[in-house]
């Protein structure tokens, strides 16, 4: 009973710092709204931003918790980063063309990948490390597919070599991930040898 009073306390602290944070964070371009036009924010940028922000933010304190070794944590906040930044991006500007080109709804089907590949793996280190090489592999075949779709002009000022470079290093984020995760795989078994002999 007192182990469940603590983990309750413990999420509800967690998410009390974390909307405390995401306010502060939102505060930016509200106060840069007052000195520049060049920050034009309405109330659903507002709302789509804190939304994020804090969903990324208790995506992380649930999904860490799971694992406790610091290549585990690690692994978690680069993928929710990545997943982040790619839901930003692609919705701020886009990054093929612009936020409005329909090329750019591929890349929640990679953001899918990765969540569906998480529910299967039940979090465990080595079947999130599957999962997202899968969807590194998928983020890297969205410009590829996209190239023998639409055509190369509406790409936007990017361009096709860009829009590639942006990958890739999205990619880069998600094998990076992907690694952390294995190592945790593999510093979880290290103990189970060694304890077996």
């Amino acid at each position: 009973m007192i182990k469940v009073m603590k983990t309750g306390n413990t999420a509800y602290k967690a998410a009390i710092r974390l909307a405390i944070s995401t306010g502060i964070i939102l505060l930016l371009p509200l106060i840069a709204m007052q000195y520049t036009d060049e920050v034009v924010w309405d109330l659903a940028d507002f709302v789509v931003a804190g939304v994020l922000l804090f969903g990324t933010g208790l995506a992380y304190e649930l999904m860490a918790r799971k694992g406790g070794t610091v290549a585990y944590r690690a692994a978690v906040g680069i993928a929710l980063a990545t997943v982040f930044l790619l839901v930003w991006v692609n919705g701020a500007v886009g990054i093929i063309g612009s936020e409005n080109n329909d090329a750019n709804l591929m890349y929640f089907g990679v953001i899918s990948i990765g969540i569906i590949g998480a529910i299967i793996s039940r979090l465990q280190p080595l079947g999130m490390a599957r999962a997202l090489f899968v969807t590194a592999l998928a983020q890297a075949l969205v410009p590829v597919i996209a190239l023998t779709i639409w055509q190369p002009t509406s790409w936007g000022a990017a361009g096709v070599f860009g829009v590639f470079v942006l990958n890739a290093f999205f990619v880069m984020l998600l094998v990076g991930s992907a690694l952390l995760f294995k190592r945790a795989a593999y510093a979880e078994e290290m103990p189970s040898k060694v304890t077996s002999l």
